[in-house]
């Protein structure tokens, strides 16, 4: 489906509009009602990945298990930006990216429990559904595997030349990976649109960033292509969305490719097997207790008096019923009949 610049803003669950400025360039900084619909999103999420976790504990969701909580602002802001025809693909943390992306919390959490109904139809789990109508391309469990398959978005995009824009998301253990300065390089050199958001949470699993990483300034990674790079607050809502604004215009506008490496951080352990002891109480308590992006923005709407109390009561009432309603439709949907084990697999051609 061909878009241009001002093509209407992309179906997610924040339903928002981007702001036009009279030469057609991007507003800056989100309204309050998009602020307000960033916290619902983000609240969402963090409901949506408790409850995750605790089915995992349960037994009811096998394999790995990457929780996104903590980093809800990065993929929220940044999918305010997004129009139809763009695309999105990520890591293996990527519950997180399919709610952003409006998928059913009913369907993800299927296919978390490895249901007939999850959107792989229970064959993908955590780490691998995808979604082609709500534009996202899977998340992905081997580090870094989605920069060139992002990076090959971002070619289709420029070879249709419908006016799409690839939302590439890796982690800070992923930018020592080889095939992440291929896809650098290749993206440079042809200007596709393309942007890389370097989820930085500051451990590539048990590793601090310090300890892996012979230059920590990972935005700068793109400096030997040509590549731009900005750092942004990855645990501002708003913060995200305006750098967002900026990378979309310099990308869909022919630039090429751009790098926003947000500062953000993950509560729980690498995954759910992880007890995460590499860092201290203290550290983890500070992020939350100072930086947490849902109550700062909770704290910012009601300094403005845009909602109160009941009103946030109401809204995490409604979140917690939506995401209870999704657990208990996924362990009501069967499991797939062993002969989806030879379903998807092979694909026949004149």
């Amino acid at each position: 489906m061909a878009a241009s610049k001002s093509a209407t803003v992309k179906r997610s669950a924040s339903k928002l509009k981007i702001k036009k400025t009279s030469k057609g360039s991007v507003a800056k900084g989100p309204s309050i009602d998009q602020q307000i619909q960033f916290y619902k999103q983000m609240l969402l999420i963090r409901r949506f990945e408790e409850r995750a976790g605790q089915l995992y504990g349960m037994g009811l969701i096998g394999g790995f298990c990457h929780l996104y909580i903590g980093q809800e602002a990065v993929v929220v802001g940044l999918q305010g930006n997004v129009i139809d025809v763009d695309t999105l693909i990520t890591s293996y943390r990527d519950h997180g990216h399919m709610l952003a992306s409006d998928m059913d919390p009913k369907g993800v959490m299927a296919e978390l429990t490895g249901r007939v109904d999850g959107y792989s139809r229970g064959k993908g789990g955590s780490m691998h559904m995808f979604s082609r109508e709500k534009g996202f391309f899977g998340g992905h469990g081997i580090v870094g595997a989605s920069v060139p398959i992002g990076t090959g978005l971002a070619f289709s995009h420029k070879y249709s030349e419908d006016g799409g824009v690839n939302f590439c998301y890796f982690g800070d253990g992923a930018t020592n990976q080889g095939q992440v300065y291929e896809s650098f390089n290749m993206a440079a050199l042809w200007k596709l649109p393309v942007i890389y958001v370097i989820e930085n949470n500051k451990y590539g699993m048990g590793t601090s960033i310090e300890r892996a990483s012979a230059s920590t300034d990972l935005h700068r990674r793109g400096e030997a292509y040509g590549i731009p790079g900005k750092v942004i607050d990855g645990m501002d809502v708003a913060a995200v969305y305006t750098a967002g604004q900026e990378a979309v215009e310099y990308a869909r506008g022919g630039k090429g490719p751009i790098i926003l490496e947000m500062k953000t951080y993950r509560y729980r352990g690498h995954s759910m097997s992880d007890p995460a002891k590499y860092r201290s109480k203290e550290e983890l308590a500070k992020m939350r207790g100072e930086r947490d992006p849902i109550d700062r923005l909770r704290l910012k709407l009601l300094e403005c008096k845009a909602l109160d109390e009941e009103a946030f009561k109401d809204i995490d009432k409604g979140i917690k019923a939506r995401v209870t309603e999704a657990a208990e439709f996924a362990q009501a949907s069967p499991e797939p009949d062993p002969i989806e084990l030879f379903t998807d697999v092979l694909r026949d051609v004149a």
